[in-house]
């Protein structure tokens, strides 16, 4: 209590020492190429990076991170509502046939990567056949691509095939062979043929963290460091990465004339003001970016608080009541000209189930009934009212807002909390006390202990106190695992976890993104609780082809009930996000699909202080 109070009061005098800051400041001393003064956008993300290779990255940090460095053919629109894609390397929308099992994609000429020692001194220009390799290498066994599976649900023809061969016959992945599903038809266009109809599958390449062009040449140079060595057409080029700890982004120099060209809905003041004050002006807007990791809530927030950041991502939940009482921007903070941005996520927070672990995996009745019973008994409302500061909204189901697939109307049992519920089904399952301990034991009498693992930081700790507390009510012994985020990632990928509490987004406006972590064959990919039932994988398959409308909906409705019937996922909340900006940033609003975001934001150095 007393470290917990001391915390507090560190928080206050940041808050009431805050006003004195007001006074001019230095500004920042950097020097832009030009002669001038460079811009430099400052921030810090939570979690560390894992690296920036898009055949190898899965997390949503080095995610945000390289897509700033490469790029895919299309791109989402920053501000338009709803939400829509447009060329970016491409020349032109592109051509789908009737059936949406051909695509073609024509690429602009003229567009260059960044410099690097790959290319021996000459300029790279972008053409199809970077696409076609850097999709193929999602196939290749060499670099074990988490993403593999939304190329391979999408059914590229002959691809998979020549993955098998690779394995089996233990030789390198033949680049070279040519594939029906995947060719440069010339120069400039490149051609994507699936083996049955997928009507969304031109919205996979806007996301550029996965499938951005890589250059060949920098994959055979690099080899194994390719995640140390990103190689790309974006608006920013790696300057300095130290790990987990610091990274530096600078304008790519390399990088052609795009211009900030977005229109603002009608009833968005803020996104009406960000085009207002940019539009027409070249992109990106500031010279570099400047990304520390911060992992514990206050040091983050007080970096922002005390000028060192420009911006503060996701405001830290344990201090909302204070910084934004009823979600409305504090008067102090106010009176700084700091600037709140609130959005829903479309994402998902979840404690998984290892579906391959002895004590809570299986689809066997009595584990059925174990998961079941452990979520009735997690106290959501509770932890979104305490822990999470009213931050989030209660799941029904797996499928976030702002995505097709999301009903509001559906209602579950996934969102219930009811203890005597679930205290009465594992009685019936066999799931007692037998020796008097006060702890229940598994059916067979052996000892029922969950392990839950999580990360170090303080907002993570809270969760696990409040899971701590209800399994206690419950009867269950629980344990953690305390790791950093990327080495659970890898025991998790690697099915070595049976539990663990983690967030999941998605880069387009889909729930099938979240309809992944259910589907059998994305185990250890997307499918993290490694389940695997035939009913839903066949509606899983069944929702992919089908066009958006009433019949797919349905389709994907019930595949969520599935979901919550045999319980490998607790799905938590769906979270609200709120961004803090002080007032020399100019432009700044959020799209939940527009990981670049820094390229739309621009800062005025004269007001920024110096850092130093």
């Amino acid at each position: 209590m007393g470290s917990r109070m001391k915390r507090r009061a560190s928080l206050k005098l940041g808050l009431g020492w805050a006003a004195a800051m007001l006074a001019p400041a230095a500004s920042a001393q950097a020097v832009a190429k030009d002669g001038g003064q460079a811009k430099v956008l400052r921030y810090a993300l939570r979690v560390a990076e894992t690296g920036f290779d898009p055949a190898q990255l899965s997390d949503l940090y080095s995610a945000t991170i390289a897509a700033s460095l490469f790029e895919a053919p299309l791109q989402v629109e920053f501000l338009a509502r709803p939400v829509r894609y447009r060329t970016n390397t491409a020349a032109k929308l592109p051509d789908i046939s009737a059936d949406f099992t051909t695509y073609t994609f024509t690429i602009k000429p003229g567009i260059h990567f960044a410099d690097d020692p790959a290319f021996n001194g000459r300029r790279r220009e972008l053409v199809a056949a970077d696409y076609v390799y850097s999709l193929k290498r999602h196939y290749d066994p060499r670099w074990k691509s988490p993403s593999l599976y939304f190329l391979e649900n999408a059914k590229v023809i002959g691809l998979s095939e020549l993955r098998r061969e690779a394995i089996e016959q233990k030789k390198p992945f033949d680049y070279d062979r040519d594939v029906e599903g995947l060719r440069a038809l010339d120069r400039y266009t490149f051609q994507v043929r699936l083996a049955q109809t997928y009507p969304r599958f031109e919205w996979l390449l806007t996301d550029a963290s996965r499938f951005g062009a890589v250059a060949r040449e920098v994959v055979e140079r690099y080899g194994d460091k390719m995640m140390e060595h990103p190689v790309g057409t974006g608006p920013y080029r790696l300057a300095e990465w130290r790990r987990a700890s610091k990274i530096t982004l600078e304008r790519n120099p390399n990088y052609r004339e795009v211009f900030y060209d977005e229109e603002a809905p009608a009833d968005d003041p803020r996104a009406q003001a960000a085009v207002k004050a940019l539009q027409g002006k070249r992109l990106p807007l500031v010279d570099r970016v400047e990304v520390s990791i911060i992992e514990e809530s206050q040091p983050r927030w007080l970096a922002f608080l005390n000028r060192e950041h420009d911006l503060v991502e996701d405001v830290p939940q344990e201090f909302a009541d204070m910084l934004m009482p009823n979600n409305e921007l504090a008067p102090n903070l106010a009176r700084q000209g700091i600037q709140l941005v609130r959005y829903l996520r479309a994402d998902v927070h979840m404690t998984l189930f290892n579906m391959e672990d002895p004590t809570v995996g299986g689809t066997t009745p009595e584990r059925v009934a174990l998961r079941r019973a452990i979520s009735l008994a997690r106290d959501i409302p509770k932890e979104i009212r305490l822990v999470r500061k009213n931050q989030a909204i209660v799941a029904q189901g797996a499928i976030s807002p702002n995505t097709f697939g999301y009903d509001p109307a559906l209602r579950t049992e996934h969102a219930l909390f009811d203890l005597p519920r679930a205290k009465a089904l594992l009685d019936l399952h066999g799931y007692v006390d037998r020796d008097g301990d006060g702890w229940r034991e598994q059916p067979d009498g052996s000892p029922l202990t969950l392990v839950l693992s999580t990360e170090s930081d303080q907002w993570k700790r809270a969760l696990s106190e409040a899971w701590q507390k209800d399994m206690a009510a419950l009867g269950i012994r629980m344990d953690f695992r305390i790791a950093q985020w990327p080495e659970n990632l890898k025991a998790s990928r690697a099915g070595k976890l049976q539990m663990w509490l983690v967030g999941w987004s998605v880069s387009t406006p889909d729930g099938d993104g979240f309809l992944q972590l259910g589907y059998g064959p994305n185990k250890g990919q997307a499918n993290h609780s490694r389940f695997d039932l035939p009913a839903f994988n066949a509606l899983y398959e069944k929702q992919k082809r089908l066009p958006d409308g009433p019949e797919r909906l349905a389709a994907m409705t019930e595949a969520q009930r599935l979901m919550v019937t045999y319980a490998p996922y607790k799905i938590h909340v769906h979270r609200t996000f709120s961004d803090m900006a002080h007032p020399w940033v100019i432009g700044y609003h959020r799209n939940v699909f527009v990981r670049e975001f820094w390229k739309y934001v621009d800062i005025d150095p004269a007001k920024q202080p110096d850092p130093r």
